[in-house]
């Protein structure tokens, strides 16, 4: 393994920073351009005087500070109204994008060992990362090895896989793609290649406009002085611009797609700790006739969302989105000489996926790097090969008859409702009483039968199972899931008090759908630092470290450790300050700051937590609740033995 691979991660971060700070640069330089033929045509060129019997133009003119503002507004209203229109015809997350490429969904009762096998690492990569489990869908008629995520935000995301990929590589292989492909979703780069995919279109339709004005000035002869010449002339110079504009954004946008390739590489290797699963995958791309290539006309348009590249280039050209084959190989396995094996397709037993489980969630197995509670990279919430080992395990310990109804609608809900059943037998009796009258009676049943299993499980396996459920969640209509929003709430609050486990479910539960069925939208970012939320901090770290330090002095170290990370001073709020009412309406405020923020945040959320070297069941749940409203990755923790 190439031992400097967080070295790669912040080497790629840097130079996407820069190229994107290149592509605004690019934006101001197409504005200057469109204000200087703006004055040349219709300032200068119309008001001139003789020098040597010759016009020339009034150069005292040529700068205007109010015509400059104009244009500036003018050029900005374009190119924003492009960028707004292409984005929101990409905004309704990864679904569609799968379905335009020609992709069927994978139903869990799959028996085909292939699309098991991928639907398994799929979901000890999602559980190990602390996301809600994505749908995964398959391109049956694509050959070649590739695979994509698509999505904003982790909530909306989906997997799509090509049968090529599922034919020809191991699972060793498939997790090291998948690993990738989750960290597109985690560093946000989805984000990023939407708003530089709105920004071209938006350059692309100031050419439009130029057309269009060429068009309108041909056919004009109401223009006194040659005022139809000068229409022609910015018609023609509108073109121009956006046509050469278009041209350096794409060489950007591409140059800034090859540098998230090698930070998705670099985080596959710190995902799994296993370099020789992606390199064999590209070795594999390398080694196939079709490589990487998809044949769907329309992949070219989300290209860069894609593991290889969908053209099945292989050496490095100033519009590939992707970095050459053998470089990206190089970067994980140096000792790589260039020659690329023979494929053959995996053999398919009949048998489910074979492979042994870890037996117990804790202690973990030796070839785990380190025992950290908080990852193998130090700082974050990064997943590792102990969290997807966690994450196997505590799979392994759900009863299959759990497992198989939570992938399907109706046991997703009865799971959900299982979940959130009282201990106590009178209150129990309550909620079952209230259930029957409003669930529907195939969940009901699902639920009476499941109840006693959901009841034996460990609380560490609650929220991962919770987590197993959404995609199912997601088939209902709107109007069951109207229902099911009601009876989760009905059952919450049936013994007139919520408790940690109960505002957890239901917050990441809802949260996730809510924006999934339309009913609730991202806030728009109102805050870019920290200053005005110090109240808010407090709040949400104070319970924090309440939840998990029973002596005051232990807490008030945790949570002074969390807000120096920040740089925010503040007072030690009281216990009695820090219920889950005060704590929601402060993580609500918290869900307006940008996205490099939320992720400071969960940063010092960990940083509590860890403080005593131990998480306990209380606090994972909260910073589960914390990341659902944040929309932020946080993997499930190990806590020491």
């Amino acid at each position: 393994m190439s031992s400097n691979f967080f070295e790669q991660q912040d080497v790629a971060r840097r130079n996407t920073g820069v190229l994107v700070l290149l592509f605004l640069a690019a934006v101001v330089l197409i504005i200057l351009a469109v204000y200087a033929i703006f004055t040349l045509v219709f300032v200068n060129l119309s008001d001139v005087e003789t020098v040597a019997g010759r016009p020339a133009a009034s150069v005292a003119r040529f700068w205007d500070p109010q015509l400059f503002l104009w244009v500036t507004l003018g050029t900005v209203a374009v190119i924003g109204a492009g960028s707004l229109y292409k984005m929101a015809e990409l905004s309704s997350g990864g679904e569609p994008i799968a379905l335009m490429l020609g992709g069927r969904k994978i139903n869990f009762q799959t028996g085909d060992f292939a699309e098991r096998r991928l639907l398994n690492v799929v979901e000890e990569m999602a559980l190990a990362s602390g996301v809600p489990v994505p749908p995964v869908y398959v391109l049956e008629g694509e050959s070649s090895i590739n695979a994509f995520a698509a999505g904003h935000r982790p909530g909306d995301a989906v997997i799509g896989v090509s049968r090529g990929a599922l034919d020809y590589l191991d699972r060793d292989e498939l997790q090291g793609v998948m690993a990738h492909e989750f960290s597109h979703i985690l560093n946000g780069d989805m984000r990023i290649n939407l708003r530089l995919v709105g920004v071209l279109h938006g350059i692309l339709l100031l050419a439009i406009v130029g057309y269009y004005v060429l068009r309108s000035g041909g056919h004009s002869s109401s223009n006194r002085k040659g005022g139809a010449g000068a229409v022609l002339l910015f018609g023609l110079g509108l073109i121009a611009i956006g046509s050469v504009g278009l041209f350096f954004g794409r060489l950007i946008k591409s140059a800034v797609s090859r540098q998230r390739e090698f930070l998705a590489d670099a985080s596959a290797v710190q995902f799994t700790r296993l370099p020789d699963g992606i390199a064999g995958a590209l070795k594999k791309i390398g080694g196939l006739s079709q490589g990487s290539r998809i044949g769907d006309v329309r992949a070219g348009e989300v290209g860069h969302m894609f593991f290889g590249d969908v053209f099945g280039g292989m050496s490095l050209n100033w519009f590939s989105t992707h970095p050459p084959l053998a470089e990206r190989i190089r970067r994980i396995d140096p000792s790589f000489d260039g020659r690329f094996p023979e494929v053959k397709r995996q053999e398919r037993p009949a048998s489910p996926e074979p492979g042994p489980k870890p037996a117990q969630p804790a202690p973990m197995p030796g070839r785990m790097i380190g025992r950290t509670i908080s990852g193998a990279a130090g700082g974050g919430f990064g997943a590792g090969m102990e969290q997807i080992l966690y994450a196997a395990a505590i799979i392994d310990l759900l009863p299959d008859p759990v497992v198989q109804s939570a992938h399907e609608p109706y046991g997703a809900r009865a799971i959900i409702y299982g979940l959130l059943l009282d201990r106590n037998e009178q209150i129990r009796q309550r909620q079952l009483a209230a259930l029957q009258q409003r669930a529907e009676p195939l969940s009901y049943k699902e639920t009476l039968r499941l109840g006693a299993r959901i009841d034996q499980l460990p609380a560490d396996a609650r929220i991962p199972l919770a987590d197993m459920t959404i995609p199912a969640l997601k088939e209902l209509s709107p109007e069951q899931y109207g229902r099911f929003a009601k009876n989760i709430d009905a059952l919450v609050k049936a013994d007139d008090r919520i408790d940690l486990f109960e505002y957890t479910l239901q917050k990441m539960v809802l949260w996730t759908l809510d924006a999934h069925f339309g009913l609730r939208k991202s806030a728009r970012p109102q805050y870019y630092g920290l200053g005005q939320l110090g109240h808010h901090l407090a709040v949400v770290l104070g319970t924090l470290a309440h939840a998990g330090h029973s002596q005051e002095q232990q807490a008030e170290a945790a949570f002074q450790a969390s807000m120096q990370y920040l740089d925010i001073s503040g007072a030690f709020p009281p216990r009695q300050a820090c219920s889950l009412q005060t704590f929601d309406q402060s993580l609500v405020e918290l869900a307006k700051v940008s996205i490099p923020i939320r992720q400071k945040i969960l940063e010092a959320c960990r940083i509590c937590v860890t403080a005593d070297q131990q998480v306990t069941t209380r606090e994972r749940e909260l910073v589960r609740a914390v990341a659902a409203v944040l929309e932020c990755p946080t993997p499930i923790t190990i806590p020491r033995a």
